[in-house]
């Protein structure tokens, strides 16, 4: 894969992924064939701001969790009104990360 391709991707979608996963993200991408090019392009991830922000306005019906594709502990924390608000707490401090996380399996998913 040409670099300057990598590295524009790496520029536009950089905040979609923790830190530490930069790195093998971009040797990954780097040798990568032109046929799997196009998938990763198309591939839509969930920003986790907006995560943060779903999070701290409708957390406590799991909107947030929804909202990253965890269906069972949106579902959960619906029915619980966010663990009794202790839940919806603890989110806002993780949301994010299990965002970016979730984007990594979303990546790694369009590979193969």
């Amino acid at each position: 894969m040409d670099s300057q391709k990598v590295d524009m991707f790496m520029m536009a979608n950089s905040k979609f992924f923790e830190a530490h996963h930069l790195p093998a993200i971009r040797e990954r991408l780097l040798s990568l064939d032109e046929s799997k090019w196009a998938m990763v392009q198309t591939t839509q991830f969930k920003d986790p701001t907006t995560s943060l922000i779903i999070s701290l306005l409708a957390g406590g019906l799991g909107i947030d969790r929804f909202y990253i594709g965890d269906t069972g502990l949106g579902i959960a924390k619906l029915l619980t009104c966010g663990g009794l608000g202790i839940w919806n707490i603890v989110d806002w401090f993780l949301i994010m990360g299990v965002t970016r996380e979730k984007n990594m399996e979303k990546f790694q998913n369009a590979l193969y």
